[in-house]
């Protein structure tokens, strides 16, 4: 105990260790804060997509990156019917209804998208919408018109008729006043779509969400499907020290206790757990997991179990038994088996002890080796399809060729996450080796 106590005093000198271990907290402390915040089931269905990001833009960047580069990229703006003032004229069998939706806009780029959301309520037939857009200097643009389904989209952004009118994308017609189409500027002011609405039943209601959708949004970004691409890297975090995590563990001490077990017996079990771990040196780990994952199942727990079997007769164990070798005979192993303690005892409660404090920094070292494994195997596909993690996040850029698109942030932030894991443990654990190592204490 005095040394352990000692070791963990002389840390302190070591400014790596100091670091290394604030960034394991921070990492362990994103994770609680992950797991409390943002519940499994609500990650998964988050993850999954669907209604929940329909207003939320494509692609977009993260907003702190666009204003420390001294952008002014729009965010997306979503203006509500419930939250304006809506005039009613009834007529027999149904009513009429015009709904003013109205918006700012300041910025210097276009938005990215324009999409209306409408719903029809308390109705069983289709509701006809008309739209119309005013701009801030009072020029009015017909939309065009149509009936209108129970929940429906209209995608403003996606009229050929209106862009044929414009001479340009809506999203960038509907805001570029008179400018000329091969150089528009945007029109700074206040903007309004007017809906005039015919309802053919008299309880019948009518809801409308405009979204204007800007080019960057939040602090992480969003990706192809409009998903929050912080879901992904906030749940990746305990997700990827997890699995670091169980995989160390489970390699490590299964590992020291075979080859604990091969030395204190000898003779023919010491010789097959040697001859075990030849062989299961020469097998490549990552090929077999893909072949597992290709012809079985992604599943993140099995490929854990995959990864601890296949850790057990490791190199590792050879590195054991030449430190357990010379403990055996010590004295005082002499003396536990002459006061008749028993073999598991004596592996347990002697021997393996007397090396843990050099195996733990190779332990702690060992944890990001599984986690860049984990990330691996998801950057080729074989990621479990459950789970949003650093590599499912990567490997979701590679098919989208979000490099070659420009969309860095969806490497640069799981990549960081990454290197940053690595960085934490690899400083901790060489700390932890230069105070527990004796061959690398200095005097």
């Amino acid at each position: 105990m005095n040394r352990w106590a000692a070791g963990l005093r002389e840390l302190k000198q070591y400014p790596s260790a100091i670091g290394g271990l604030a960034i394991i907290l921070f990492l362990i402390g994103l994770s609680l804060y992950t797991v409390v915040t943002i519940p499994y089931s609500e990650a998964l269905d988050k993850w999954r997509g669907g209604e929940q990001w329909r207003m939320h833009p494509v692609n977009a960047g993260p907003v702190w990156a666009d204003r420390l580069a001294g952008g002014d990229k729009p965010r997306t703006q979503v203006v509500r019917s419930t939250e304006t003032e809506i005039r009613e004229v009834p007529f027999e069998g149904g009513r009429q209804v015009r709904i003013p939706l109205e918006f700012d806009y300041h910025n210097g780029e276009f938005p990215s998208e324009i999409n209306l959301f409408l719903r029809t309520l308390d109705s069983s037939r289709q509701a006809f919408v008309r739209l119309n857009w005013k701009t801030p200097s009072g020029e009015t643009i017909a939309l065009g018109g149509q009936r209108v389904a129970r929940d429906d989209r209209i995608s403003i952004s996606q009229n050929p008729s209106l862009e044929g009118r414009l001479g340009m994308v809506p999203h960038i017609g509907l805001f570029a006043g008179d400018s000329p189409p091969d150089a528009p500027e945007v029109e700074k002011g206040r903007y309004r779509l007017v809906l005039d609405a015919i309802l053919f039943d008299e309880d019948a209601r009518l809801e409308a969400d405009l979204a204007v959708y800007g080019r960057v949004h939040g602090v992480a970004g969003t990706d192809y499907q409009r998903r929050n691409l912080m879901v992904a890297l906030m749940w990746g975090t305990p997700v990827a020290l997890a699995f670091g995590l169980l995989a160390a563990v489970g390699t490590t001490i299964t590992t020291l206790i075979i080859a604990a077990t091969g030395v204190w017996f000898r003779g023919i079990v010491d010789a097959t757990i040697q001859r075990l771990t030849e062989v299961n040196i020469i097998l490549p780990l990552l090929p077999i997991l893909v072949m597992v994952g290709t012809l079985y199942s992604t599943s993140i727990w099995l490929m854990l179990g995959v990864v601890i079997v296949l850790g057990i007769f490791s190199a590792g164990i050879k590195t054991y038994r030449a430190m357990l070798l010379p403990i055996r005979e010590a004295p005082y192993i002499e003396a536990a088996r002459a006061y008749g303690a028993s073999n598991a005892r004596i592996i347990m409660r002697y021997m393996i002890p007397r090396i843990l404090p050099v195996l733990i920094p190779t332990f702690v070292t060992l944890i990001p080796t599984f986690v860049f494994l984990e990330a691996s195997l998801a950057v080729l596909g074989l990621g479990d399809p459950v789970l949003p993690t650093w590599g499912k996040v990567l490997n979701d850029a590679q098919e989208q060729s979000a490099l070659y698109n420009g969309f860095y942030y969806w490497v640069i932030s799981p990549a960081v996450l990454l290197m940053l894991t690595g960085l934490g443990f690899a400083m901790f654990g060489f700390a932890l080796d230069r105070v527990f190592n004796p061959r690398l204490r200095t005097q």
